[in-house]
């Protein structure tokens, strides 16, 4: 959420910064809630002046006797009915004003490309040698179902589409991703968590995943329960309404979730195998800072991130995402995208975000000095990726593929499979 009165004291500039994002409704939302909240100030103060005439009469009243207590008696039946009017309008005017607010997007950083989709997208950075192979590389889905290390099919049948078991070493891939992802954040001075994986819908409005996209959350029927996409929302929740101390931050942090996503807008052009599902398993990093560090905090978490990918070997880009591909959460974002051979291009399994204080204000997250001292502002949030459990899978097998069918092991993850190969043989 955007500060209300930096948005009521310069609208042109707003609208200016949002105009970058290439949606034209924004500019007219500015301008409905600069309307909005103008008529909504001036509600306010004549609701306290009625307010303050009643408590006067009242006073009067019960200092009067006779016809004059009778006429202010009168008087005061209409201020009644005027407070009643006016309290209705400011009821109207409040909601329609937050309304505006929690859709307004954030504010876009300068260094973030302009652009109108993700073929727009600003490549910053490319580490690691495609490899040349001598064969035709297969996909990840031809090289699990060869393997045995996949159902798709019967899970589609207990599940339905977008779902999946792994099997066989695919399910000890999966837990060596995750350990060895933990191993590597942990050097990085990060406290580590294993979060719920359902939150109330409170904590999903301050994370910005409501009320815009709705769609893509599970909700938990009869109850306040929705399941989370991304630990960003319960790593988030930890602070929800305090205020923090200044000597405490940056607070780093990074969280072991399952993922839930319906993934209701997305296309059909992923549904083979398993880069596009509804549940994995997810480690998100989750930092908490001054304002004035968060940009240095957003390098540093990319940086982290591209050290895991690289002890995996794994050729790489990070591209700056553009205004049109930008969420409306975040200020800037960084994808990292590994080189996938069998589709021949890079796909993204990384993303790091600056939402600077968007979260925070929604959250009512803060800071001060010390304690007892003034609050000083809200503070800002930043989250990326550490690794999942299904697309980095779908790295190795592409990128580590043989001609024969099987599949070499990154020698950063064989400590914790206990095998460097994948053969045609599940058992071996």
């Amino acid at each position: 959420m955007l500060n209300p009165k930096m948005v009521r004291k310069n609208p042109d500039l707003i609208k200016q910064n949002l105009a970058r994002r290439r949606e034209p409704d924004l500019e007219y939302m500015v301008n409905d809630f600069v309307d909005i909240d103008k008529r909504w100030r001036e509600i306010d103060k004549k609701l306290n002046e009625l307010r303050q005439k009643r408590n006067e009469f009242a006073k009067k009243i019960g200092k009067s006797k006779g016809e004059e207590k009778k006429n202010l008696i009168t008087e005061m039946q209409q201020i009644k009915i005027e407070l009643e009017k006016s309290e209705k309008q400011i009821t109207e005017a409040k909601d329609r004003r937050q309304w505006l607010l929690d859709r307004i997007p954030n504010l876009i950083h300068e260094s973030v490309p302009y652009g109108k989709d993700d073929s727009e997208n600003q490549e910053i950075k490319l580490w690691g040698k495609i490899r040349e192979f001598d064969f035709k590389p297969r996909d990840h889905h031809e090289l699990m179902e060869n393997l045995s290390l996949v159902e798709l099919e019967r899970a589609r049948k207990t599940s339905g589409a977008r779902f999946y078991y792994l099997k066989n070493k695919a399910v000890i891939l999966e837990l060596a991703l995750m350990r060895y992802g933990i191993d590597e954040v942990l050097k990085h001075g990060v406290e580590l968590f294993s979060t719920p994986s359902m939150v109330r819908k409170e904590m999903l409005y301050g994370t910005g995943f409501l009320p815009l996209g709705e769609e893509d959350i599970y909700k938990i029927a009869d109850e306040d329960l929705n399941l989370i996409g991304t630990s960003e929302v319960t790593l988030a929740g930890l602070h929800h309404g305090e205020v923090l101390l200044q000597e405490e931050l940056p607070k780093r942090y990074a969280g072991l979730s399952s993922c839930y996503r319906t993934e209701a807008s997305a296309t059909t052009k992923d549904d083979k195998g398993i880069f596009r599902v509804h549940e994995f398993k997810k480690i998100e990093m989750f930092s908490f800072t001054l304002p004035e560090r968060s940009w240095d905090e957003q390098e540093r978490l990319i940086g982290i991130a591209e050290k895991i990918f690289q002890g995996l070997e794994l050729p790489y880009r990070i591209v700056n995402i553009c205004t049109g591909d930008l969420g409306g959460v975040a200020a800037k974002k960084y994808d990292l995208e590994v080189w996938l051979p069998g589709q021949n291009r890079y796909r993204e399994v990384v993303s790091c975000s600056n939402c600077t204080d968007y979260q925070s204000r929604r959250m009512k997250i803060r800071y001060r000095e010390k304690e007892g001292a003034p609050v000083l502002g809200h503070v800002h949030t930043l989250n990326s990726t550490v690794i999942t459990s299904t697309r980095p899978i779908i790295t190795i097998l592409e990128n580590f593929q043989q001609e024969d069918g099987s599949i070499k092991i990154p020698k950063a993850l064989q400590k914790y499979t206990g095998f460097d190969e994948i053969t045609m043989n599940p058992l071996l």
